[in-house]
């Protein structure tokens, strides 16, 4: 798997979903997709209503939890957008796991 990662490279993306997402297992669904996906990372509630995070690892799999985020959550979210910014193009992970932060 590592030498795959070299050949696609890694990537790096902020997130912060909208709607409703607190209260419904959200950060606990995201973290399991992203290990699933072999992403690490991690998931918090903000103050204001949103859950926010980043994604790291090859390229193809971040995308993939991006649409799920955009589209999927965890079953009684209801997303109405996902924002994804800080997009960049990382050598090395810079995390162990996927986390939820308190």
């Amino acid at each position: 798997a590592a030498a795959m990662a070299q050949v696609e490279g890694l990537l790096s993306v902020d997130y912060e979903v909208s709607g409703k997402v607190q209260g419904v297992f959200f950060r606990k669904y995201t973290q399991g997709e992203a290990k699933r996906l072999g992403l690490v990372g991690w998931v918090q509630n903000t103050s204001h209503g949103t859950v926010r995070g980043q994604i790291q690892g090859p390229t193809a799999r971040v995308r993939e939890l991006q649409e799920w985020l955009r589209k999927t959550g965890s079953p009684q979210s209801r997303i109405s957008r996902a924002d994804f910014t800080n997009e960049k193009e990382i050598t090395a992970l810079e995390h162990e796991e996927f986390q939820i932060l308190k």
